[in-house]
């Protein structure tokens, strides 16, 4: 197989994580179309790093990787944060947490 494939799969999960984060209303939904996206985005890094013989890629990966685990994190943080204020995880409802 080709770099093409990885690129055409990578392509095609990132727009599914994109139609994900821009209709889903679900908290936990945008949080895991986000990290569909960073997946996307890591296969492709990924691809050119074997593509090209070079370690470059896997260690821009590695750090997607780590900036994905933080945002996990913070994500989790907010969404328990949303669902004590309102007890929903609907985004409409997130206005509660504006000052």
């Amino acid at each position: 197989m080709g770099i093409l494939h990885y690129l055409v799969l990578s392509a095609l999960l990132f727009a599914v994580g994109a139609v994900g984060v821009i209709l889903k209303k679900n908290v936990i939904s945008i949080f895991l179309c986000i990290e569909l996206m960073l997946n996307a985005v890591n296969l492709s890094f990924i691809a050119f790093s074997r593509f090209l013989n070079q370690v470059n890629g896997q260690i821009v990966v590695f750090f997607v990787m780590v900036v994905a685990a933080a945002e996990a994190v913070v994500g989790l943080a907010i969404t328990i944060a949303l669902h004590r204020a309102r007890n929903t995880l609907n985004v409409d409802d997130a206005d509660i947490m504006k000052w």
